[in-house]
């Protein structure tokens, strides 16, 4: 049998994560979980860069968060469905490396992936533990304990905020590993919404924002589709 991981994080485009919930992913790094990336597609369609870069930044990225690897599905930026193909190409994932909880795309949001990713990742979360779906490469089913979506462009009431207050750096220095994407007074490349300097300071307001109501000096929010499960409500002060 695989080994299992703690969290397996899923993003639509490499970005996603470090984004929305790079400082979560650092700090249960720290913690001692074991986390892998997913990204659905390369991001070949971003005005900026090239799938080929964005390959390399990527890598260096998960380097900064210090997750044990990040993989790369393939499918069809902009084009991908929740169809039986790309189903089978993530329930592939999840019996591989059997995680404890998913991190997955935005219920709803600016761009269409992340909603579709969020589908696409949720479904296939639950068909991974039907024993009847047969994969060949990894036969033994799988169901995670938990889905949490991360809010992205939209704003959204989150049903749970992490605490990231200790991780707002590593947070900020894994997004500008993107630097194709995001700020660069010296690039030559058109500008889009989220490469404007101030783009990263909204996303630094965010997680302020986020964290005030909880007491926290930065924070990221999360959704979950079921209810929250505690053995006593003292567990969530």
């Amino acid at each position: 049998m695989n080994k299992a991981y703690d969290v397996l994080a899923f993003g639509a485009h490499p970005d996603d994560i470090e984004l929305s919930c790079g400082g979560t992913v650092a700090k249960m790094v720290s913690q001692g979980a074991s986390v892998i990336i997913a990204d659905l597609t390369r991001g070949e369609l971003g005005t900026r860069g090239s799938a080929e870069l964005r390959d390399e930044e990527a890598a260096n990225a998960a380097n900064i968060l210090g997750v044990e690897g990040r993989i790369n599905l393939g499918l069809n930026d902009g084009f991908f469905q929740c169809d039986e193909e790309s189903l089978r190409a993530v329930i592939d994932v999840i019996r591989k490396y059997r995680p404890r909880i998913v991190l997955a795309n935005a219920l709803h949001d600016r761009h269409p992936d992340h909603g579709k990713g969020a589908e696409l990742v949720s479904q296939a979360c639950f068909l991974s533990g039907l024993m009847k779906i047969n994969m060949p490469n990894n036969p033994e089913p799988h169901r995670p304990d938990a889905v949490y979506h991360y809010i992205q462009d939209y704003d959204r009431r989150p049903d749970v905020v992490v605490d990231t207050s200790d991780f707002v750096v590593a947070k900020m220095r894994a997004i500008m590993a993107f630097s194709s994407q995001f700020f660069d007074p010296s690039s030559e490349e058109p500008s889009t919404p989220i490469s404007t300097p101030e783009f990263i300071e909204h996303v630094k307001g965010r997680d302020l924002a986020m964290g005030r109501p909880c007491g926290f000096t930065a924070g990221e929010g999360f959704e979950i589709m079921r209810p929250i499960g505690a053995n006593s409500l003292l567990d969530l002060i």
